[in-house]
Order: C-alpha cells, then structure tokens, then sequence
C-alpha cells in the first residue's frame, strides 16, 4: 500500500529522517511530493488528489473550508521559527534585539526572504522598518533563501530555521529575536479523496509520537 503524500518545505529535513522509520516499522510505503505551500493548493484545486497534506495551519484550514481536505482531520504537527543566516565565513551580524536587526538589515547590502508564511510576515516588518525595496530578494515559491545567501547573491537570508539548516555554504547565526519572532505551525490533514485515508492517519500519529521529539529538534522544530 502506498501512502501519498504533499509536503511543504519547512518539515521536508526532519520528514526525511523520519518516514524511512516509518516504512520499517509499518510495512507500509510513503510516496511524496515535495512543494511549496502554494503549489499544494493549486494542484488540489486542479484535481490533483493525494492521501495526505502537510503544510502552514492556515493553508490546511483554507484547503478544508474549500473541501479539498476531509473536514476534522486537522493535526498539528510541529511548532517553526523563523531564523536567519549568512555566507558561510561571513562576519555574524548583531540580531540579540529587533533594534539590533533593524539596524543590521539598514546596513546590509542585500537580504533575501522567502515566499512561504515567513515571507509574508517579514515582508510587513520590512515595509515598518522602511528597508529599500531595491536590496529585498523575495525567492520564487520553493525556492530557498539559503540557497540566494550561499551562492553570495544575497548577504543575509531569512526562512523557517529547519529550511535553512540543511543549506550547505551558509551560516545559521539564530533565531530571530523573541519579540519579532513568528511560530509557524505546520499541520496534517488528509485529502477529501483519499484512497488510503486509514494509512495515512497512521502517519500522522507517528508524526505526534513522543519518540521523535529529539529527531525534531536536531532539525530546527517543537513538537505542536
């Protein structure tokens, strides 16, 4: 039996360590598409169909309320910060206050930001802070912040902390801080047409599971 599954970016590291235990330990096999947020949504709206969806809370609620996902089977999943990074060897710059940051981006060169939930919410404090629009880099849906900061494209990233940790050639500096940062949860719901429905609910509970939660933090994420 094939579990399939749509996945959003910000869980696709810890997902990757997780799912092959799950498949041992089941007997059953996941097969999973890995896009953005966005991309889900579009692709469910075209009649695409899929045992299982893991995404932002929010879009899962959206994509239920339009009756893409089965209605109740909301589960949270996993708690996600936003983090920043730079190039790798680059000097680590001051972000301990929001103060702190404002001034750093003022004086950065480039920054670059996601598409995702984070995105969207930076976006308005960039706008607050009145940061030039010339300097801001928004990446194309999917596309990693990581990635524009480690080819030197960009001089400093932001994204969902365990989509920067996997980035090789970048420095991941922290979290940002307390009174600026934005948890994100990302949710599982399954698909109003399941064909597996049974077996995918399966995965989920292994999501929630209390025997993950040190697989979790190694990358970046609380358990919901």
């Amino acid at each position: 039996m094939q579990i399939q599954v749509m996945l959003s970016l910000a869980f696709k590291a810890a997902y990757l360590d997780l799912v092959p235990r799950f498949e041992r330990e089941s007997g059953l096999a996941v097969t999973t598409t890995f896009v953005g947020g966005a991309e889900i949504a579009k692709r469910l709206r075209a009649g695409e169909e899929t045992d299982l969806v893991i995404m932002a809370g929010k879009g899962i609620d959206d994509l239920i309320a339009e009756g893409l996902l089965a209605k109740g089977s909301r589960v949270d999943l996993v708690r996600s910060k936003i983090g920043v990074a730079v190039k790798a060897g680059a000097p680590r710059p001051d972000i301990s206050s929001a103060d702190a940051l404002k001034r750093t981006l003022h004086s950065a060169k480039s920054i670059a930001y996601s598409s995702g939930p984070s995105g969207v919410y930076l976006a308005e404090v960039f706008k607050r802070w009145e940061l030039p629009p010339a300097k801001l880099h928004q990446t194309a849906p999917g596309m990693p912040a990581g990635d524009i900061v480690a080819s030197g494209e960009c001089e400093i990233g932001f994204q969902q902390i365990s989509e920067l940790m996997p980035v090789k050639g970048i420095d991941y500096i922290g979290p940002l801080p307390e009174e600026l940062q934005l948890v994100t949860i990302f949710s599982a719901a399954i698909g109003a047409k399941a064909k597996n429905a049974q077996a995918a609910s399966a995965l989920v509970r292994y999501f929630t599971s209390s025997g993950i939660a040190a697989t979790l933090a190694k990358h970046g994420l609380d358990p919901a």
